[in-house]
């Protein structure tokens, strides 16, 4: 079957997801799809075609489900079509209370420019924080296969968004946290905050600090755990939380951790001031991961076992979910099979398939996704059209 881009694409698929999915995507000006609508079935999507077709795009969109800025991490007026208007989605989604209609976009009215509207059914939605309670999404793309070499800041994003799958929450303790130091930081920059309003902004760090890193803690134990457990073709992964808030709940009461993080706060005042910096707190910290197997950190294993240790990280995190939430997260593979050997992605289709998640998966070669055939939805894209 084939559609241009203004037109609905639809097939007959039996039931497969049992948690939240997708039922349809509209998108307007969105990267370089002028109008574009699809719709699917609850089970696992394939979209395949050559590179630079759309194929990553459309997984962009699915991922603006999630609080924040979308798996590219991009500024939202870049986002905008070339000659096009703010872009727009339109998502209506399957869930075990029915259907949920949301739209998001970029409001061009906003004084930035980088304001993200959210409406569910209908009404504007008081934050982002209210779609992580509809559905939670996981997802892997190939900027992710540098994670274990980069700078600490990716792997704690990597983390956050592992930690909102559990706790719906975590981002928005998260925005407060990071609003708080950056005001904090700024007084004391430019020298305009009395000892009150600083007095005032450590405290909400340090509150939210204490509840982050808790957070994070919990969130790696069990994937630690699970990680351990796992038997399969994926390499076994040893997960650790580093930094210095977690280091002080490891001993002490959440309670007294937060006066700590105060005390550090207000005696760093003068330091942080002069750096342009703030030297402690829960956004210094980092994810150690290992290969349980050899025991090599996972930074200096190869290409392959990188990438190999990241889907046992996102698979066991899928399971820790089901096992929650007693359904798994709507996954989104980009470019995930070419590099897996026929034996991980085998298996890689089969956990896709037991966790009965709505899997979207992309790449070149449409023969590799061949073993879900008579499972999943296939689509091929071309210049930004979906047959």
């Amino acid at each position: 079957m084939r559609a241009t881009a203004n037109e609905a694409i639809e097939f007959e698929v039996s039931a497969h997801s049992t948690g939240p999915a997708l039922a349809r995507l509209v998108l307007t000006d969105f990267r370089c799809y002028a109008e574009a609508r699809l719709t699917v079935a609850p089970v696992p999507v394939v979209l395949t075609g050559p590179n630079g077709a759309g194929k990553t795009n459309l997984l962009e969109a699915v991922s603006f489900l999630a609080p924040g800025r979308g798996l590219r991490r991009a500024k939202l007026s870049e986002i905008d079509r070339r000659g096009g208007g703010s872009w727009a989605l339109s998502i209506e989604m399957s869930t075990s209370d029915g259907p949920v209609q949301i739209g998001t976009g970029r409001d061009g009215k906003s004084e930035s420019g980088e304001r993200r509207l959210v409406r569910i059914d209908g009404a504007p939605a008081k934050s982002q924080t209210e779609l992580a309670r509809l559905a939670s999404l996981i997802w892997l793309t190939p900027q992710m296969d540098r994670l274990f070499t980069e700078a600490a800041s990716a792997r704690r994003r990597f983390l956050d968004r592992l930690v909102l799958g559990f706790d719906s929450e975590h981002a928005a303790r998260l925005g407060s946290y990071e609003r708080a130091m950056r005001d904090r930081l700024r007084l004391l920059r430019d020298g305009t905050g009395d000892a009150s309003w600083l007095n005032a902004l450590e405290e909400e760090m340090a509150a939210h600090g204490v509840a982050l890193a808790a957070a994070r803690a919990h969130c790696v134990m069990r994937l630690d755990r699970a990680c351990g457990e796992a038997r399969g073709p994926f390499p076994q992964a040893r997960l650790v939380i580093e930094g210095e808030v977690e280091a002080l709940l490891e001993r002490m009461p959440a309670l007294a951790v937060e006066d700590e993080v105060r005390r550090r706060l207000a005696a760093h005042r003068r330091v942080d001031a002069e750096s342009g910096a703030t030297c402690f707190g829960p956004h210094r910290a980092d994810l150690a991961v290992a290969h349980l197997g050899n025991g090599m950190p996972a930074g200096i294993c190869s290409t392959g076992e990188q990438k190999a240790l990241l889907l046992a990280i996102l698979l066991a995190q899928a399971r820790l979910i089901a096992a929650q939430c007693g359904h798994a997260p709507i996954m989104l593979l980009d470019e995930v099979a070419a590099h897996l050997d026929a034996e991980r992605r085998a298996a890689l289709y089969h956990e896709i398939l037991d966790l009965k998640t709505q899997a979207w998966l992309t790449g070149t070669d449409a023969a590799l996704f061949s073993p879900l055939r008579q499972d999943a939805q296939f689509f091929a894209v071309a210049d930004a059209r979906i047959a």
